[in-house]
C-alpha cells in the first residue's frame, strides 16, 4: 500500500500544477480582451493611477522585483529577459493573435519599439492562449513586429508575477520594468501610441 502511495503522490503535484495554471488562465478569460477597468490585486501595490489609466509606481523604492521570465520564443529560441536585457528598460506586452483589442494597439507598439530602441529599451512579447505558435507567428510578420515574444499558451509565466504587485490581469496588458528589473508601471487595456510614450519617458529621464 505504501508502494502505491509514493506513485500517486507525484501525479498529485503534477494534477496540482497543472489545476493551478488552468485557474490562472480562467481568470484570464474572465478579463481578456476586456475595457481594463480590473484593480490591482491585493496586497499594498504603492501606485498611482496615472492618465489614461496606466497606475504607475514613482517611488523606485516601493516597487517590487519582477519574476523570472524565461523560456522559448515563438519562434523556439531561448529568452531569459533579465539575462539579456540588464540595465534596460523593458516593456512587457501579454497578447494573443486571437484577441482584436491586441491587434488594434500592435501598431503603437511596433512604433514605440522601434523609436525607443536607442533609448535602452527593450520590448518584449508574452503570448498567451494560442495553443499552437502559428497564428502567432503570423501576427507577427503581419504587423511587422520587431522584438521576441515568449510563447506561454498555459500561462505559467503569468503566474509567476508576485501577489499585490503591478500584475498583468488582462488580454492585452503591458508591464514596464524599470533600469533595476522592478515593475514600474502597468497597463491593462490596449495602448495607444502616445499613451505608451507618456509612460516611458518617466522611466527614461531616471538615473
Amino acid at each position: 500500500m505504501s508502494a502505491c502511495r509514493a506513485l500517486r503522490r507525484p501525479h498529485s503535484r503534477r494534477r496540482s500544477t497543472v489545476l493551478a495554471a488552468g485557474a490562472a488562465l480562467a481568470a484570464l478569460t474572465l478579463t481578456a480582451c476586456g475595457s481594463g477597468n480590473t484593480s490591482g490585486g491585493g496586497g499594498q501595490t504603492g501606485f498611482v493611477q496615472g492618465a489614461g489609466g496606466v497606475d504607475v509606481v514613482k517611488d523606485k523604492g516601493g516597487r517590487q522585483s519582477a519574476p523570472d521570465l524565461s523560456g522559448k520564443t515563438l519562434d523556439g529560441k531561448d529568452l531569459d529577459v533579465a539575462e539579456a536585457y540588464k540595465g534596460k528598460i523593458v516593456v512587457l506586452n501579454v497578447w494573443g493573435s486571437w484577441c482584436a483589442p491586441c491587434r488594434a494597439e500592435a501598431k503603437n507598439l511596433v512604433a514605440v519599439a522601434n523609436a525607443y530602441k536607442d533609448k535602452g529599451v527593450e520590448f518584449v512579447g508574452l503570448n498567451t492562449r494560442d495553443p499552437d505558435p502559428a497564428p502567432a507567428l503570423a501576427f507577427e510578420k503581419e504587423f511587422k513586429v520587431p522584438y521576441p515574444s515568449l510563447y506561454d499558451s498555459s500561462g505559467k509565466l503569468l503566474l509567476r508575477f508576485p501577489k499585490g504587485s503591478l500584475n498583468p490581469q488582462a488580454i492585452p496588458s503591458t508591464v514596464l520594468i524599470d533600469r533595476d528589473g522592478k515593475i514600474a508601471a502597468r497597463a491593462i487595456k490596449p495602448l495607444g501610441e502616445d499613451e505608451l510614450r507618456e509612460a516611458l519617458d518617466p522611466l527614461v529621464a531616471e538615473k
